[in-house]
């Protein structure tokens, strides 16, 4: 039984203190009553002291006669002689003069029937301090108790000043360039650093000076940690890894001594890589925002300048942090011999996508229906970890399925799951509330389709999705840098075709265009104040020159307004009738396509979701049916349900010849070793029992045959028990 000394520890305390309490409150819990001095004095002069005591620590102790409310004293009879009921009163005498006063008082008292006086007790000196230490020890043990309770504790207080740096060596599953797909560029800009880790005399004889510090800028989940240890995987050097925040802590002075132990210990090692991960914890800009000169992150970031010149230049000792914020970052930590080359891992191109999508699905089966170049084209703007997480979501998917093989289905249910979250279906709808949702997306799809510069439709739907009660997706189908302005009208036609449809169709508006006429107007006022697109207002920049969403300390908290309210009069009149402009294009679209306005409604009424090649027939064909573009959907059903049952038949088919190939090398085994004389009986077992752990369970005819066989093992001794064995061995 494991003793636990720390709760042992603090129930001694706990009772300590509890003991120290009771004694303290019982002390002065007694039966007797306190007086001040004037009436001490005048119970002796009225004759009512009975009798009085002064004890060793010059308390009095007086018993008095008990007054009648009426007058009089009481009294009560014992053995025929009438005697007064005394009351008990207590004072703390604080000077000798006043026990000579009480005595002199006394003399006079024809009622004081006796009175002792007791000497003061000689105790040692410690007894008296022996409360205050008791205490100070208490106090004692709960510090070192929450010291060990706190982070690098184990009573070691000096262990906060250690940095929680982790520490990588020569592992064997380190990252290489390889795992890293879609960075090709930012793979060959790093190649430097490999190669000056593994031959830095090459760099050296020319003279040349590897950068001490590089700095991964980019948006979270774009895989700049992933890069890191690709670099550290292909040098074969010691990796410290440390995050930004963990310099900093509740205590002064501690972030610069890790700093210190940091770089320390990376340079007792010949070649290795320290990577601080979000380094804006740290290095953000000094006097920006709250803090002194003395705040604990700036000493933090001091230390860390302070470090990053301290080692040589050929020290083998490379610095690199990863950051999403490189504008509130310190510029003495970007200046040349710091942080001086800076690669930006952005988001991943449609070639990357595709790249990293095939890393992902390396162990993952696949329909043959799976295009993961039509993935990488819809997943635009995803970064790495995204897709990651959009395969797994895809076969967890896939899975719940009962599924053998991951199809397409599955990718783009679990891609409308992550761009708009889990589908409410169960969610009760009025009947109008449907009309309208289906007339409202249809509305935005019949828009989009005849836009000329618009992205095609992806996925219609009218089943609620987070704060959605429909969507209607289109994506691009290539990466691009720049939009144009007539893009950028097109975008607000379709914004605004759900009002639109609402208003022909139903001949009401409603409250679900809120959305769309945020982003309409936000489009608008882009183009007329920052890209300077209206023709009645100029090519100006209008506003701050920092957009609202770049908000940290040391920046304004608002855009500034560094126009007249006669410019904002007209900016708010040229966003009107680009608005206006669009909403009347996008009202011609619509009523000279009735017709197909009607047919997606019904469909999706009907379906309740709308895929882009059943979009897509439905709006090129003259007259479809809605049976028509179902049966789209029924065969790419029917063709993912053979593909799945032609996959589960040749995984039992596999399953079952990886159990026969066990079964027959168990009994090659088992013939060399009664050929031999002996029976290996752990090789046996080694070799029987170590299939189902390899491939999936064998069924329960296997585990007879395994229990025969373990028998065969236990009779081999005998002769004719050998012969029985010989018969379980055909039986197997």
């Amino acid at each position: 039984m494991k003793v636990n000394f720390k709760s042992i520890i603090m129930l001694v305390l706990i009772v300590v203190a509890v003991i120290f309490a009771v004694t303290f409150i019982t002390q002065n819990m007694k039966d007797s009553k306190e007086l001040s001095y004037g009436k001490v004095i005048e119970k002796f002069e009225n004759d009512d002291v009975l009798y009085f005591k002064i004890d060793g620590d010059f308390n009095l102790i007086m018993h008095v006669r008990k007054p009648l409310p009426g007058g009089g004293y009481e009294q009560k009879e014992v053995n025929g002689i009438y005697e007064y009921v005394p009351e008990i009163y207590e004072f703390k005498l604080s000077l000798v003069s006043q026990v000579d006063d009480i005595l002199e008082l006394a003399r006079g008292n024809n009622n004081l029937e006796d009175f002792d006086i007791e000497r003061a007790a000689e105790t040692p000196w410690y007894v008296a301090y022996l409360p205050y230490i008791i205490i100070a020890l208490i106090f004692i043990g709960l510090w070192f108790f929450i010291m060990r309770q706190a982070p690098g504790g184990g009573g070691k207080i000096n262990s906060f000043s250690k940095s929680k740096t982790k520490v990588t060596l020569n592992d064997k599953d380190a990252v290489k360039f390889a795992d890293v797909a879609g960075a090709d560029e930012e793979k060959a800009e790093l190649e430097e650093v490999v190669e000056f880790l593994k031959d830095p005399t090459k760099f050296v004889k020319l003279g040349a000076r590897i950068p001490r510090g590089v700095l991964l800028v980019g948006p979270p989940g774009t895989g700049k940690t992933l890069l890191a240890k690709a670099v550290a995987g292909e040098a074969g050097v010691p990796f410290f890894s440390i995050s930004g925040s963990d310099f900093v802590e509740m205590y002064v002075g501690v972030g610069a001594s890790r700093v210190r132990d940091l770089f320390d210990s990376a340079r007792k090692t010949p070649a290795s890589i320290i990577f601080i991960d979000e380094i804006d914890a740290v290095g953000r800009h000094r006097g920006a925002g709250l803090g002194g000169g003395h705040d604990e992150r700036e000493q933090t970031l001091n230390q860390l300048l302070v470090e990053m010149d301290g080692f040589g230049t050929n020290s083998g000792v490379i610095v690199m942090a990863a950051t999403n914020r490189p504008d509130i970052l310190d510029p003495a930590l970007l200046r040349p011999g710091r942080f001086d080359r800076r690669v930006t891992v952005n988001y991943p191109d449609m070639k990357g996508r595709e790249d990293i999508l095939k890393v992902h699905c390396r162990n993952k089966p696949l329909e043959e229906s799976v295009d993961l170049k039509k993935i990488a084209q819809t997943t635009i703007g995803f970064t790495g970890a995204e897709l990651a997480n959009l395969m797994n979501e895809a076969a967890l998917r896939a899975a719940k399925k009962n599924k053998a093989l991951i199809g397409m289905e599955d990718i783009e249910e679990s891609y409308m799951k992550l761009l708009l979250g889990p589908q409410k279906k169960k969610n009760m709808r009025t009947e109008a509330d449907n009309k309208l949702c289906a007339y409202h997306e249809a509305g935005h799809a019949v828009a989009s389709y005849f836009c000329k510069n618009t992205d095609p439709v992806k996925h219609i739907t009218i089943i609620p999705a987070g704060s959605a009660g429909g969507v209607t997706i289109s994506v691009p189908t290539e990466d691009r840098m720049v939009t144009s302005r007539n893009e950028m009208l097109d975008r607000i036609v379709l914004s605004l075709g759900g009002r639109v449809a609402e208003e022909i169709v139903l001949d009401d508006i409603s409250t679900g265009a809120s959305n769309d006429i945020q982003q309409a107007t936000a489009i608008a006022r882009n183009m007329v104040t920052r890209y300077g697109m209206s023709k009645k207002l100029g090519t100006v920049l209008y506003g701050s020159e920092h957009s609202a969403d770049e908000v940290f300390l040391g920046r304004d908290f608002s855009s500034g307004k560094n126009y007249s309210e006669q410019t904002a009069s007209e900016i708010d009149a040229e966003i009107r009738d680009i608005i206006s402009d669009c909403y009347e294009i996008c009202k011609k679209h619509l009523s000279e396509n009735i017709g197909k306005l009607h047919f997606v409604a019904e469909f999706l009424l009907k379906n309740e979701s709308m895929d882009d090649e059943q979009f897509k027939a439905a709006m090129e064909s003259e007259n479809p049916t809605i049976e028509e573009i179902e049966q789209i959907a029924a065969d790419k059903k029917r063709k993912s349900e053979e593909e799945n049952k032609t996959a589960h038949a040749n995984n039992e088919k596999a399953e079952e010849e990886a159990r026969r190939k066990a079964e027959e090398e168990a009994k090659m085994r088992l013939e060399e070793a009664e050929k031999a004389g002996k029976f290996p009986v752990d090789d046996f077992f080694t070799s029987v029992f170590a299939v189902p752990k390899e491939e999936p369970k064998a069924p329960e005819t296997d585990g007879e045959s395994d229990s025969d066989s373990s028998d065969t093992a236990t009779d081999v001794p005998s002769d004719t028990e050998t012969a029985q064995s010989d018969e379980n061995n055909e039986k197997q």
